[in-house]
Parts: C-alpha cells; sequence; structure tokens
C-alpha cells in the first residue's frame, strides 16, 4: 500500500509541473510517467552524471552558467525525500537538460527580438524528441552532441580560449595614443605599436624600436585581418582597431558563438550554398564547405530604413536585362517631390498604371501626395540600369536580392554600405557563371547569349541555392585566424547587451 501511495504521489507531482510544459508532458504521458532521471536504474544515474558534467562546460560555450543552478541541482539530488519530492526533481531534471540543449543547440536569445533587422527565428528542436532521443541513447553522446557541429564554431571556441588567458594576463598592453604611425618612424609610440602587435600574435618578440620591414609587414597582417586597406600605415582606422581591448574582442566572439547556434539548422546551410556576411561585404559560393567562388559586395546604408535584414532563403533564378521595379518607398520618398516640383524629372524611369501602362507627364503630379501617389515606376534594362545587366532572386517579403550594378566605383572602399537594402555584386557575371555551371557545359557563353537580346531574360536554377544573409564582426579563417569588422548597424551590441543581461559573463568574471 506505500509503495502504490508512493508511486501515486511521485505521479501527481510530475503531471502538476508539467501542466504548462506541452512537449514534456507528451513525453512523460508516452511513458506512463516512469523517470528518466530519479529511478534507481544505473542508466539513470548515468543520465544524471552526463547531464551534470555537461552543465560545467556551460561557460566554455559562453552560456549563462547561472541559468542552469548546477551546484543547486547537486543539492537536490543529494538530499531528496519522499517521492513527491522525487517527482518534482525528475521535472526538474528535465527542465533544466532541455533548456540546456535548447541553448546550446539554437542560441540563448530568440533572433528577432534583438534587433528589428535580424529577421531570423533560432532553430529549435522539439522538446519532445530531445527528451526521446535522450532516454533510448548513450547521454554523454546526446549532450556532446548537442553543439554546432561546424568548424567555425569549434574555432570560435579555440578563439575564446585564447582571449580568456589573454584577459586574465592583463590583456595586449597600453593603447597606441597618438594619431599615425609609418614606415621610417622611432621612438615610444612605435614601441607601443609593436609591442601590441607582439602581444597580439602578429610580430615575433624584437627589441627594434623602428617602423621598419617586420614592423610594416605586421601592420599589414592585421589590416587583412580587420578588413582595412592594406598598406602597412598605422593610420586613424587602423590604430582605431589596434586598441580595441581583448575584452571586446571576446565580447564579440561570445556574439559571433550564439549566432553560429542560430543558424544551426537541423539540415544544415545547403551542400551548395552562399552567404553574405553584410559586415564584410563579400558575397560567397560555398560547395562541401569551401569558398569555390568570392565577389566583394555593397549592403545597405547605415541609415535605419536602409539597413539589409539578415534571413535565410532559397535563390531559384537569375534575370538577365532586368527592369528596376523602384519601391514603393522610393518611388514616394525620393522620386515624387521631384515629380511635384518637375514632371520631367527622373526621365530615365517609366511611370505606370495598375495596368503597367506608360502614364503621360504632361498633367504634372503636384496633386499627389506619398499617400495618394496611384502609379509605379520602372526603368527598363539598359546600361544605365540601376540593377546593371542581372539580378538574383530569391523571392522574399523583404524584398531584398543580389544584383549588378553600374556603379562600380563603390567597390574599391573598405566600408561599404551604400544601398537601399539589396546587396550588389562587384563581379556578377562571374557569379552568374559559377551558379550556372551546375547546369550547362558553356555557362559563359550561355550568359552572354541571353545578355545580347537586350531583353528581359528570366534564367531558372534547377537546383535551388540556399541564401545566408549574415552578420559577424567576429569570424575565422580555415588556419583558426581571427577577423574582426566594424559592427556597422549596431547589431552586434544589441546581441552582447541582451546576452549580458541573460547571465552571459566573460571569464573572469560572476558566473
Amino acid at each position: 500500500m506505500t509503495s502504490a501511495l508512493g508511486l501515486t504521489a511521485y505521479r501527481q507531482a510530475v503531471a502538476e509541473n508539467l501542466s504548462k510544459d506541452s512537449g514534456m508532458a507528451a513525453f512523460y504521458r508516452s511513458r506512463d510517467f516512469a523517470p528518466i532521471w530519479t529511478g534507481p536504474d544505473d542508466t539513470a544515474a548515468l543520465r544524471r552524471a552526463a547531464l551534470i558534467e555537461a552543465l560545467g562546460t556551460a561557460q566554455a560555450h559562453g552560456l549563462p552558467a547561472r541559468r542552469y543552478d548546477l551546484d543547486g541541482l547537486i543539492r537536490r539530488l543529494r538530499h531528496v525525500e519522499g517521492e513527491r519530492a522525487r517527482g518534482e526533481l525528475e521535472v526538474e531534471l528535465s527542465r533544466t537538460f532541455l533548456q540546456f540543449a535548447s541553448d546550446l543547440q539554437s542560441g540563448i536569445l530568440t533572433p528577432n527580438q534583438t534587433d528589428p533587422g535580424i529577421k531570423r527565428e533560432a532553430p529549435r528542436r522539439d522538446p519532445k524528441i530531445l527528451l526521446e532521443v535522450l532516454a533510448a541513447s548513450d547521454p554523454h553522446q546526446v549532450l556532446q552532441h548537442l553543439a554546432p557541429s561546424s568548424d567555425e564554431y569549434a574555432r570560435l571556441m579555440r578563439a575564446k580560449m585564447r582571449l580568456e588567458q589573454t584577459v586574465a594576463g592583463g590583456g595586449w598592453g597600453p593603447v597606441v595614443r597618438t594619431a599615425k604611425l609609418e614606415p621610417g618612424q622611432s621612438g615610444g609610440d612605435v614601441v607601443v605599436l609593436r609591442d601590441r602587435l607582439i602581444a597580439m600574435g602578429y610580430l615575433e618578440p624584437t627589441l627594434s624600436a623602428s617602423y621598419a620591414g617586420a614592423l610594416t609587414s605586421a601592420v599589414k597582417a592585421f589590416q587583412t585581418h580587420h578588413g582595412l586597406a592594406v598598406d602597412g600605415i598605422a593610420g586613424s582606422s587602423t590604430l582605431s582597431q589596434l586598441n580595441i581591448s581583448a575584452e571586446q574582442r571576446l565580447e564579440q566572439v561570445l556574439v559571433a558563438m550564439e549566432r553560429e547556434r542560430w543558424m544551426n539548422l537541423p539540415g544544415g546551410l545547403g551542400k551548395r550554398h552562399i552567404t553574405v556576411n553584410l559586415t564584410d561585404f563579400h558575397a560567397k559560393i560555398i560547395d562541401d564547405g569551401k569558398v569555390t567562388f568570392e565577389t566583394r559586395a555593397v549592403v545597405g546604408s547605415q541609415e535605419s530604413d536602409r539597413r539589409t535584414p539578415e534571413f535565410s532563403d532559397e535563390m531559384n533564378h537569375m534575370v538577365i536585362n532586368p527592369s528596376w521595379y523602384v519601391p514603393r518607398s522610393i518611388v514616394v520618398n525620393e522620386y515624387l517631390p521631384l515629380l511635384r516640383r518637375n514632371p520631367g524629372a527622373a526621365s530615365h524611369l517609366e511611370i505606370t498604371d495598375r495596368q503597367g501602362r506608360r502614364v503621360s507627364r504632361a498633367n504634372g503630379f503636384s496633386q499627389y501626395s506619398a499617400s495618394s501617389f496611384p502609379f509605379s515606376m520602372r526603368q527598363p534594362p539598359g546600361p544605365r540600369n540601376a540593377l546593371g545587366t542581372v539580378k538574383f532572386m530569391f523571392p522574399n517579403k523583404y524584398n531584398i536580392y543580389l544584383h549588378d550594378t553600374p556603379s562600380k566605383s563603390l567597390f574599391d572602399r573598405t566600408t561599404r554600405t551604400f544601398s537601399h537594402g539589396c546587396v550588389r555584386l562587384s563581379d556578377p557575371h562571374d557569379f552568374a557563371y559559377a551558379l550556372l555551371a551546375r547546369q550547362t557545359a558553356d555557362p559563359q557563353g550561355f550568359f552572354q547569349s541571353k545578355l545580347a537580346t537586350g531583353r528581359e531574360q528570366r534564367v531558372n536554377l534547377d537546383q535551388p541555392v540556399p541564401v545566408h544573409l549574415i552578420y559577424r564582426t567576429a569570424f575565422t579563417t580555415v588556419k583558426g585566424e581571427m577577423e574582426y569588422r566594424e559592427d556597422v548597424y549596431g547589431r552586434d551590441a544589441r546581441i552582447w547587451e541582451a546576452l549580458s543581461a541573460a547571465g552571459v559573463v566573460l571569464a573572469g568574471g560572476p558566473s
């Protein structure tokens, strides 16, 4: 009779504590509330040990260790009295496992709540399935495979450890307090520059106080890894990046790890996929984990309404000799004021009605406001078209795509935030050839034959390609070297603020 009452107390405690967790409730109902953590068998003990071990790695992954209350769990495990308490502990262990699994697998934050330009949702797994897998498998293996398996995540973890050691050791030393240093100079400021580059690993230890060969090469390497103009001169932009503290770099790496968890998609990024890193201003085609094509890009300007959003979609076609259908916001905010003053303004654009018929400019447009203007605007194909000669489409509600541009000079800038939101490519024809090579023996000839018609031509991709617009101010090379970029839209600063509020701390802080 006591055993039956005890079982009832355990079941009642589990059921009561699961009332607001539908996934967990479904899992426990499917197994008639049998425990996976608090049973007397060796398998339950193994699961408890595996969970405790895994929770001990939270800080290594940049997770908020306090959220999981490891010490509190251990105390409760040692002092469980009565079946009701056992039922409550069973639920608490499952809830802690699911919280840890979700944080490590898919991210701590809700991406689209941290910044309006992040249109991404964390790839959360079904809690019922997570518990079923745990119950049926080696718990150590399950817990070890929760983190993203990407090479990038592993390299970021190693970079995090190195930066933590640097922070613990006092950082990279004094900052350079002059406005500019260049080859041929010597003296105290050059020594500070030298010592900081040595501490960062860009220069072998030396006693030389001259800005000469080795130091110049070190400055160039630093500039390369920070997306700066590579001239070997420590000007204002270079010194600004050089003087950023190890703590700030560690924050960037922790944000990058969170962002990598947001991209831990169950099906992966795609055997072939395209990435555009908005802070690095480059678009890449990646096949089987290797970059097979890369080109410079221009992205949305830093004005709040023109920033390129972050999201993923599938590219399914390109348009050769495209028309530019001017977005409504540009029509009413930029062109309508001109047309109200001068009906002949923006003569390179056609004004069309709802049926697509050209509208005469003879009657003027002064009678219209932004809300009442009933027309659309279109730029036909041609050498001056704002989209250039080709656009690459992954239809989405944000009206974002990749395209050519007649404004080639902007690609020579180091910071390339100039568009209305779409992504302009420096080498769009070569980009097209790389995409078409999978479906035609002569991609260049095929493309050029379509281009030569001068007419708008849609070309479908036989195999759609996933496109990922990402935003990484800290990322790695295949050799594990860190690269850093400016937070041009301020998004990473907001993410770090949210991570910090959630309990993520830098090494050496309270946990």
